[in-house]
């Protein structure tokens, strides 16, 4: 599995907008300068992630954007379902979707489900905290595990 650009960029916006949590708001302009990230993109990601309920938005003298909740409440799973849609490693995990030829007669279908919760699982075990941490930046995560990649971006 790999991440979209755009799910990985959304990543890096919410990392470089939890280092500033607790400060001041931060504009789009500002994390797009920050990460390197084209602006339009960061616009675009802050809006999805705002309409989420991840970033609050603030209008005005001041304004800029704000974690909605803590960075130890925000998870990556939480992240890339903002800009991915609900996390679905096969089209026969997602309800309602039946566009599988093989669906009928498909031994391992059963299993996928188990699969898709272990992976969605994974990345709801990683916080936005853990993914901001300076331990972060130098490979390690808190807990001694090797940070997660994605896109070839370093998060």
């Amino acid at each position: 599995m790999r991440l979209s650009s755009m799910a990985d960029y959304a990543v890096v916006t919410m990392t470089a907008a939890a280092r500033h949590c607790g400060g001041a708001r931060v504009s789009a302009t500002a994390i797009a300068e920050e990460t390197g990230l084209p602006a339009p993109t960061v616009q675009k990601l802050v809006s999805r992630l705002s309409a989420a309920g991840l970033l609050r938005a603030v209008r005005g003298a001041g304004g800029g954007f704000k974690l909605a909740r803590p960075a130890a409440a925000i998870s990556l799973a939480d992240i890339i379902e903002a800009v991915e849609g609900p996390i679905a490693l096969t089209a026969c995990v997602k309800h309602g979707r039946h566009d599988c030829g093989l669906e009928s007669c498909c031994a391992v279908r059963p299993h996928w489900g188990i699969v898709n919760d272990v992976m969605r699982g994974a990345l709801a075990g990683v916080s936005l905290s853990d993914l901001a941490s300076p331990r972060a930046a130098s490979g390690v995560a808190p807990r001694g595990e090797p940070v997660l990649e994605s896109s070839g971006a370093r998060v």
